[in-house]
């Protein structure tokens, strides 16, 4: 058993009697199988990217190479739904296509249809201008743009024509006011069963309240207040038609009087 299975070891290193890859994916019922085909395809890809990155092999090699890995990305898509279905683990959901994958080699570049092109083939004719495209220019409006598009609704003046803004507002108001009503009787309510007086004033009492005024600075009474305004004319007006000697005449005989 040991000399047969050194013999097929050596057998299988010589690449005699290799098997063949299924055509289909869904033909393989083995997880074991299906993971070694896996790994043969990327071992394929990664093959084949590198060869791809020599821009020596001219235009046809170089879009030949390109289409068998992008058919090679597609079994590999196969097969690994197959993993998926006996399972094994998704390998499409780690992002990574693992040892000897072609992304860690080359990401390529794909187009709309989801078709990749790598290493030199994305300097081809037709292929550089497919993804070279212009970049996005910001057009900037002017003042006269921006004030074209402010008109009576900007400013509110017609969002009360159609009678909705009124109503909610009505409504928002009403259940305001509820609230209110409804704080206040409750402060009132708290206060009575407190002991306290019902002032009919506001929460905090402070409105309607039966407690006086009072003044903690003597105030004038009508008579001074009067005598003080019409002191206080006559000196603008001597101020305004005396002259300063007139004035110091009329200072010295209130003196003289007594007078002030």
């Amino acid at each position: 058993m040991f000399n047969k299975f050194i013999a097929d070891k050596q057998k299988a290193l010589r690449g005699g009697d290799k098997e063949r890859r299924p055509y289909l994916a869904t033909e393989c019922r083995d997880l074991n199988a299906a993971d070694k085909w896996r790994q043969e395809i990327l071992r394929e890809i990664g093959k084949k990217v590198m060869e791809i990155q020599n821009a020596g092999l001219g235009e046809h090699r170089l879009r030949d190479l390109n289409d068998e890995i992008n058919k090679l990305i597609r079994e590999k898509g196969h097969w690994e739904r197959q993993i998926l279905k006996l399972g094994g683990p998704n390998y499409a959901a780690q992002g990574g296509a693992g040892p000897g994958g072609d992304e860690g080699a080359d990401a390529g570049a794909g187009d709309r249809r989801g078709y990749k092109y790598f290493g030199a083939a994305k300097q081809l004719p037709g292929v550089k201008a497919l993804f070279d495209r212009p970049a996005k220019r910001t057009v900037r409006r002017t003042r006269h743009q921006m004030h074209k598009s402010i008109d009576a609704d900007y400013y509110g003046f017609r969002d009360e024509e159609d009678g909705v803004l009124l109503r909610e507002e009505a409504e928002a108001t009403k259940i305001l006011r509820k609230r209110k009503c409804d704080e206040f009787d409750a402060a009132r309510a708290r206060r009575l069963a407190e002991g306290g007086g019902d002032g009919g004033g506001d929460a905090d009492g402070a409105l309607g309240s039966d407690r006086s005024f009072v003044a903690h600075v003597p105030l004038p009474e009508k008579e001074q207040i009067e005598a003080l305004v019409l002191e206080k004319k006559k000196k603008d007006l001597l101020a305004k038609y005396a002259s300063e000697e007139l004035q110091e005449r009329q200072g010295e005989a209130k003196a003289m009087l007594n007078k002030s």
